[in-house]
């Protein structure tokens, strides 16, 4: 499943459903980039952002449990597609392409949709921002990760922040935060987490789990 950034949001999607209709008992959701193939090294606006990584999490389908995925919403928005996007690919150029990006514009879509998606998610689950326990966001950069936590009123202390080790590994970094944080004990059994992203195109989508 290919959303970019949010291509790990998209996959667990697509695998809860498959488990919620029995199409599946388990399922393993991997999310991986090598960002390294397609930066423009000599464009420090994005090259020193970016990095390599990858992140997987296992599902199992349980009948009345209380934990696991309470509700997942995915967005996408194409208007956007030239303030994220890779300019060329077999098809146009023979070239793998090199990853352009308008960061103002990007952060401005960015906090707004993620507030707006993250809100979405806890209505659907019948809660409230103060509820969450933990924000489990997409790495795409401090400014982003805060100025988010700061739209919705929550403390920048319940946000799982990794970027700082592995920059932006776009679809690994939510299951690579969500692995620091149950890694080192912050985050526990029974813990609400709301796991957030958005990505080129615009693709954005969130999903609210009972760890």
């Amino acid at each position: 499943v290919q959303a970019v950034c949010s291509g790990f949001l998209y996959a667990l999607s697509v695998a809860d459903s498959m488990l919620r209709t029995g199409a599946a008992d388990h399922a393993l959701v991997i999310g991986a980039e090598t960002f390294s193939r397609i930066l423009d090294w000599e464009d420090r606006a994005t090259c020193v952002l970016f990095g390599d990584g990858a992140g997987a999490v296992v599902l199992k389908a349980e009948h009345g449990g209380d934990r696991g995925i309470l509700v997942s919403r995915l967005h996408a928005d194409g208007r956007h597609n030239q303030l994220l996007y890779v300019d060329g690919g077999p098809s146009t150029t023979q070239t793998v392409g090199k990853l352009r990006m308008k960061g103002q514009e990007v952060f401005r879509h960015a906090v707004t949709n993620l507030a707006d998606v993250l809100r979405e998610v806890m209505e659907a689950a019948g809660l409230s921002v103060s509820d969450i326990d933990w924000v489990v966001p997409h790495q795409a950069n401090r400014r982003i990760l805060d100025a988010t936590a700061r739209k919705l009123g929550l403390p920048a202390e319940r946000v799982i922040v990794t970027v700082d080790q592995h920059a932006n590994t776009s679809a690994a970094s939510v299951p690579l935060a969500l692995d620091a944080g149950v890694s080192d004990g912050r985050i526990k059994p029974g813990d609400l987490l709301v796991l957030e992203a958005m990505g080129g195109g615009f693709t954005w989508g969130a999903a609210a789990v009972r760890y």
